[in-house]
């Protein structure tokens, strides 16, 4: 018995299969239809396989699933200080270290980072806004946020 299969659309899934409605709500929770994935092993699956392009957000098995994303994909649930910089603790269980520049401050005073060495945003939860908020120093009379590591000096951008 061979293991391939030759047949035509042998890969192709069974003509009955519908593409599953995906989507990211805000705080990064996943949802299949209206029903939250919450099985810790299809999540990092699901997570691990995220993709995007021109189109939007995907899920690239045999065939290519959309996923709606509300916000960005990813979302940081702590932001730390640390000997290099600082470092965000993603909701899928990694972390980034966060070069300032990579971050913005967004719509409603939402902060965001890139990661993924750029291919996605992460927005930042309140508890980790909070924390960042924390390390920024304030000047009142110019209306800037400034965050300091060491000698080094960046402005938190707000951006669109």
């Amino acid at each position: 018995m061979s293991a391939r299969d030759d047949r035509p659309n042998a890969g192709a899934p069974p003509p009955e299969w519908k593409v599953p409605k995906l989507r990211i709500d805000v705080n990064g929770d996943w949802f299949d239809d209206d029903v939250e994935v919450t099985h810790p092993g299809v999540l990092a699956n699901l997570r691990a396989n995220l993709r995007r392009d021109a189109q939007g957000y995907f899920i690239q098995t045999r065939v290519r699933i959309p996923v709606d994303v509300a916000d960005a994909p990813l979302v940081v649930v702590r932001f730390e200080r640390s000997d290099g910089g600082f470092v965000a603790f993603l909701n899928d269980g990694t972390q980034e270290r966060i070069e300032p520049p990579a971050l913005r401050i967004g719509p409603r005073d939402i902060p965001y980072c890139a990661v993924r060495n750029g291919t996605f945003e992460a927005r930042f939860s309140r508890a980790a806004a909070y924390q960042l908020l924390g390390m920024a120093e304030y000047d009142e009379r110019t209306g800037r946020g400034v965050l300091r590591h060491g000698t080094r000096e960046h402005e938190l951008q707000r951006g669109v």
